[in-house]
């Protein structure tokens, strides 16, 4: 690219400040910062800048710095949602509409966007419904999900970000969700903290104390970025299959929410109510494509014996969808009953 061509670059970065809604000392500063490099290109210099200052500026053109969706403020649609999405967990859903409620209390009476209670943490074994309860707290919310897995973080970067001087940074797992929810109050799972490296867990639960505390978060710094973000409206939700390592500070911001095992009577159930119609609404299959006898649930619920949460009776499930779905496509019928003697031929 010749210097025009930079010239005309600059411009366009320009162009996209005034048209981003920044708050205006981080306008100001990108500006400036345009400004320095629009000035070393005059004296043959500053072409290695480019890239950098325009990537940063892509970033925060991209971030929503004021738009948030507007809360739906109805406990009896709570419940609905609860209800149609998890079967059972009478104790779990009660407490989630009591924390939904002192939530609408909050906002219609104290006039805040900020919520000022412990971030709920359900921890229970794989499988048990963690991710889909956070899920339903959002539908019912009318809020954005977004889920960020704590599985194998290596350094609290991961969550901050790289400075910008780096050629090769980018912002850290944080802001890289605002971005990805395009609004500033989603509902953002810390899934499976358990789950974090040992060799960073120390320096990662010191960013998850900023993150959870209303009187830090609304101003949470990201490297890259290298200006306060506000987290405050954000609705954190956590997850882990046990708390062993996750440390007292972070404790005492949590409120422990402790995930049940199934019993094979609940599975069948949920898999009969719920699994069995969502794959097959998925799949454009119906009742009469796939029939299944009542005699084989319990084989379908435990395919390798016991496992206290659904995961697998949902792969078990959706591969005798698949296989169903694979005979009608190959002109070996319409209509398929699975029973027990041709379970073997319909889930191995």
């Amino acid at each position: 690219m010749d210097n025009t061509g930079y010239l005309k670059e600059i411009e366009a970065l320009k162009q996209k400040l005034q048209q981003a809604n920044l708050p205006s000392d981080l306008n100001e500063k990108a500006l400036q910062q345009i400004d320095r490099i629009n000035l070393s290109l005059k004296y043959g210099d500053g072409f290695s800048q480019i890239d950098i200052i325009s990537k940063y500026i892509e970033w925060l053109v991209s971030l929503p710095w004021d738009k948030k969706t507007e809360d739906i403020l109805d406990i009896a649609k709570a419940k609905t949602i609860l209800d149609k999405n998890h079967y059972g967990l009478e104790k779990i859903k009660k407490r989630i509409i009591e924390y939904i409620s002192v939530l609408i209390v909050q906002k219609q009476r104290l006039n805040t966007e900020v919520f000022h209670a412990p971030i709920l943490f359900f921890v229970g074994l794989v499988g048990t419904g963690k991710t889909t309860l956070a899920q339903s707290i959002a539908e019912s919310l009318g809020r954005k999900f977004i889920r960020i897995p704590f599985g194998g973080l290596s350094s609290s970067l991961d969550l901050r970000g790289l400075s910008k001087t780096n050629p090769q940074a980018e912002p850290g797992a944080i802001i890289k969700a605002i971005r990805r929810a395009g609004v500033k109050n989603p509902v953002i799972l810390l899934d499976e903290l358990d789950r974090i490296t040992p060799n960073s867990r120390a320096e990662i639960m010191g960013v998850l104390i900023e993150l959870l505390d209303p009187e830090q978060n609304a101003n949470f710094v990201d490297y890259f970025i290298d200006y306060p973000f506000d987290l405050s409206q954000v609705l954190f939700i956590a997850t882990a299959n046990n708390t062993n390592d996750i440390s007292t500070a972070v404790m005492d911001r949590l409120e422990v929410i402790q995930m049940p095992s199934y019993t094979d009577e609940e599975k069948i159930t949920i898999a009969k109510n719920y699994i069995l119609p969502h794959l097959l609404k998925e799949s454009g299959l119906t009742t009469e494509n796939v029939k299944i006898d009542d005699n084989v649930w319990l084989k379908i619920t435990r395919p390798l014996g016991f496992d206290a949460g659904i995961r697998t009776l949902e792969r078990t499930v959706e591969t005798i969808v698949r296989k169903i779905a694979y005979k009608i496509i190959s002109g070996q019928g319409m209509s398929f009953y699975v029973n027990e003697n041709n379970i073997g031929e319909f889930i191995n």
